[in-house]
């Protein structure tokens, strides 16, 4: 960002920070908050208690470190005024909620739930922690919404190592499908307008986050395993790579799942009614995407109105890119990564507070460039 697109967005970042600025107990930490936002998004090469408390000025990280770790404020309910201010901005009633995972890659045994785990950002097994993330995703733009960091096994059986990092003892283990489904059903609480769900294979194939999905009555398209996932038919039961790889060449169709950073992606599609539905106008569908270079093949188990056309289906499974951009974005833009904590309270400060600077960041965005795009009256 440039130091004049800074000057003209702070009084937006000013709005934010008000709105959870009554979260805070006391003017210092309520001060810091700003002030730690306003680093996270400065332009730093690095984004640590040091950089941060030097770019407001201060002496030393301790003002920092007690804002993340000890400091009196409400983490959760800031977490619900971002989620808020999103949706306030970029809902629409068409938008999608997308589950995600990322690592953030550690040294040493102590961070809270640190191990040496499968990574999605290495692409590896890694000595990493692992967030569970909710995004929200609108033609108006996409952000954070609500995270959880996954404790192994490993963790909540050593209740003393989750003492020394600061994890409460009523914290005990959830899968990561657990988190997704408790941070659906906020969303869901708190209305968050949204059309369809949509994630990857890990959570996909899940038949019991999906069958929660269905109670809910809410529209989903979810990726699932080829080899691992069987679906009902009307004929009886089947693995989904046996059902597409029985479909004729004219059910394919090409169709784009939306724009890519070299253009449209385009691929083949098709899709076979998998259930008969169970609720009056509802439909329930296995989907495939094929490659146009290599032909390598996705699967998509989808739920929802039974009018819903193919190229619906296909831009729904085409928006779960957004999440890896919000990612990739509140990383590189919001130090969503870049932390120096290894207790279990003061990651979720940190994480907060990024996911609401990376919201200002996408939110002030849109603002400027709908008013660049605005109609000129005279």
């Amino acid at each position: 960002m440039t130091s004049i697109e800074f000057d003209q967005w702070s009084s937006e970042l000013d709005r934010l920070h008000a709105r959870f600025a009554d979260r805070f107990t006391r003017a210092e930490p309520r001060r810091r908050a700003r002030q730690y936002l306003s680093g996270l998004v400065a332009g730093l090469d690095r984004k640590n208690g040091w950089t941060l408390a030097e770019q407001a000025g201060d002496l030393s990280p301790d003002g920092m470190q007690r804002l993340l770790r000890w400091a009196d404020w409400d983490i959760d309910a800031v977490r619900d005024e971002v989620r808020d201010y999103v949706i306030e901005h970029l809902g629409d009633p068409n938008g999608v909620l997308i589950i995600d995972d990322t690592g953030f890659l550690k040294k040493g045994v102590k961070s809270a739930g640190v191990a040496r785990q499968y990574s999605g950002t290495a692409g590896r097994i890694e000595n990493c922690q692992v967030g569970v993330f909710l995004a929200y995703r609108s033609t108006r733009g996409h952000a954070l919404i609500d995270r959880q960091l996954y404790l192994p096994a490993a963790w909540t059986d050593d209740r003393d190592r989750c003492r020394a990092a600061g994890i409460p003892d009523e914290v005990g283990f959830a899968t990561k499908i657990e988190m997704a489904r408790q941070m659906l059903q906020r969303a869901f609480t708190a209305g968050v307008a949204a059309a369809w769900v949509t994630m990857d294979e890990a959570y996909g194939q899940s038949k019991a986050l999906r069958v929660w999905l269905e109670e809910h009555d809410q529209p989903h398209v979810v990726a699932t395993r080829c080899n691992d996932d069987v679906v009902t038919t009307s004929m009886g039961r089947a693995r989904v790579d046996e059902l597409i790889a029985s479909l004729p060449g004219r059910a394919w169709s090409r169709i784009s799942a939306g724009p890519g950073a070299h253009g449209p992606r385009e691929y083949w599609w098709a899709r076979i009614p998998i259930r008969i539905c169970w609720r009056p106008g509802r439909g329930h569908w296995l989907l495939a995407r094929r490659s146009m270079n290599t032909g390598e093949l996705a699967y998509y188990v989808c739920y929802g109105p039974r009018k819903t056309r193919l190229m619906d289906l296909a831009r729904i499974a085409g928006t779960r890119w957004a999440v890896e951009e919000c990612f990739q974005q509140a990383k590189g833009q919001a130090g969503l990564d870049e932390y120096q904590v290894r207790d279990w309270r003061a990651w979720y400060a940190h994480i907060t507070l990024s996911m609401a600077a990376y919201a200002w960041l996408v939110v002030a965005r849109t603002q400027t460039a709908q008013q660049q795009t605005a109609p000129v009256t005279t």
